[in-house]
């Protein structure tokens, strides 16, 4: 009865932090392929890559702590 309400919350947040990660996910995805495709890269595009891919990291070790799963969160991320 009480623990009901609790659950609808969790579950919302679980799934606006999944949300969050593809987003942050395609972000990174996005400045490594910028980065890829420019010759001459300077440190401001390197700087934004890490800042993407740090971004994503710290979203999916949440993810991991909160014992959350989905479909599109990769295990492999941190072989990259």
């Amino acid at each position: 009865m009480f623990g009901a309400g609790k659950q609808h919350i969790r579950q919302r947040f679980d799934d606006q932090l999944l949300t969050t990660i593809e987003r942050a996910k395609e972000e990174w995805d996005q400045a490594k392929q910028t980065e890829f495709a420019i010759a001459d890269v300077d440190e401001e595009i390197t700087a934004q890559t890490a800042l993407a891919r740090q971004k994503y990291l710290f979203l999916y070790r949440e993810a991991r702590l909160r014992h959350v799963k989905g479909h599109h969160i990769q295990p492999s991320v941190f072989d990259h």
